[in-house]
């Protein structure tokens, strides 16, 4: 596995484990704002990874792979839970 990919896939299954967590347990007039905390948990991840693997070169797109996976997963996770909540009010 590359650097990049060891880097960014366990930003993105911390995304897709806190999307599944938030649509199990979370109401579902609380779902966005526990998404957005959710977002703000994968950068922070990010920037630990990041700092620390010494490594410089790469670091930009290492980041914005991470955060930009990160964002289509929540996207993703928001527009599901969205058409849920739908019936419930």
């Amino acid at each position: 596995m590359t650097s990049r990919l060891a880097t960014v896939l366990p930003v993105w299954g911390v995304a897709a484990i806190a999307a599944l967590v938030i649509g199990l347990l979370v109401p579902p007039e609380q779902y966005l704002q526990w998404l957005s905390i959710a977002m703000g948990v994968s950068v922070l991840i990010t920037f630990c990874i990041q700092l620390a693997i010494v490594r410089k070169e790469g670091l930009v797109d290492r980041v914005v792979a991470s955060v930009s996976g990160a964002i289509v997963i929540l996207a993703a996770a928001t527009l599901v839970l969205s058409l849920v909540a739908l019936p419930a009010g």
